[in-house]
């Protein structure tokens, strides 16, 4: 690998001496001496072998070699800075990567709202999202493989703040044979049809959850695969309200009217796993999902 010929020192005041309007007013920004900036150019420009400023009167100009590189050095000494100001939050405790288990019925929109809000203030934290289903969620939090979580019923032991509550609906194609029936569904007539489910992540089923009696299911892995399927006149299916509420609307998707259920509820809750060790940028995080619902 070949030696650099370039300091990033030189680059910054470089950047300086554009940024200020010419060599006296960075020297007194940067607390240096006019003739220190004027060398350090100088030597830059003799290192590279091209011209990067042109004096005109007073001012310094760059010229449109210098134009380039000078764009390029600022992602360069940008960088620098975030992998200095990364190293110092390490040492103080900020943790480099955050993993987030997200139960898949609650609303991706609630979550991201919340990151959106911690980027700014994240200090380069990266972020793995889990999406998870019921016993794979409970599993992740016992586990510990998760800084924050956000599940149903938590595990014996754990703590939970409420979150919100997540509705079912029971919905199906308009032309399947279960639609536009004058009277509510019985458990009989439905556990005659295709039902779509939505496989649980977790290694070890602990108990079935929701309505399982029809004989003829079909497992996937979320619910815009369930949809898909229901778009195609295949089956039934609950699903969350804020996912099929706008086809519900446009007449893509019939709401079905279940004697003795006609809609169900889910609520949700944010846990963390392990509240000794919890760090600064997850304890930021958590405060920002917990502000999205308690307003």
């Amino acid at each position: 690998m070949s030696q650099a010929k370039s300091t990033l020192e030189q680059w910054r005041i470089l950047q300086a001496v554009v940024d200020h309007g010419g060599y006296a007013q960075a020297a007194q920004k940067l607390n240096k001496s006019q003739s220190s900036l004027n060398h350090a150019v100088a030597k830059l420009q003799s290192q590279l072998g091209v011209a990067l400023l042109e004096v005109k009167g007073r001012k310094a100009y760059l010229t449109e070699t210098g134009e380039v590189l000078l764009r390029r050095s600022r992602h360069i000494t940008r960088s620098v800075s975030e992998l200095e100001m990364l190293a110092k939050n390490l040492e103080k405790g900020w943790e480099p990567t955050l993993i987030i288990a997200r139960e898949i019925i609650y609303p991706m929109d609630k979550l991201v709202d919340a990151l959106s809000q911690f980027e700014p203030q994240g200090r380069g934290t990266r972020i793995i999202i889990l999406d998870s289903v019921i016993n794979g969620t409970l599993e992740l939090i016992e586990s510990e493989q998760v800084d924050i979580a956000i599940a149903g019923t938590p595990p014996k032991g754990y703590l939970a703040e409420p979150l919100c509550h997540v509705e079912f609906l029971l919905v199906c194609h308009p032309d399947h044979p279960l639609a536009n029936r004058n009277e509510p569904l019985d458990d009989q007539s439905l556990a005659e049809h295709l039902q779509i489910v939505i496989k649980d992540t977790g290694q070890v089923t602990r108990a079935d959850f929701g309505w399982l009696k029809a004989e003829q299911r079909w497992t996937v892995a979320n619910f815009h695969e369930a949809i898909a399927i229901l778009n195609r006149g295949l089956g039934f299916c609950w699903i969350p309200s804020h996912l099929v509420s706008d086809l519900l609307d446009k007449g893509c998707l019939y709401r079905l009217d279940l004697q003795g259920s006609s809609h169900r509820q889910a609520a949700l809750n944010l846990i963390i796993p392990n509240r000794d060790n919890q760090g600064p940028a997850s304890q930021l995080l958590e405060q920002l999902i917990l502000a999205q619902h308690h307003d």
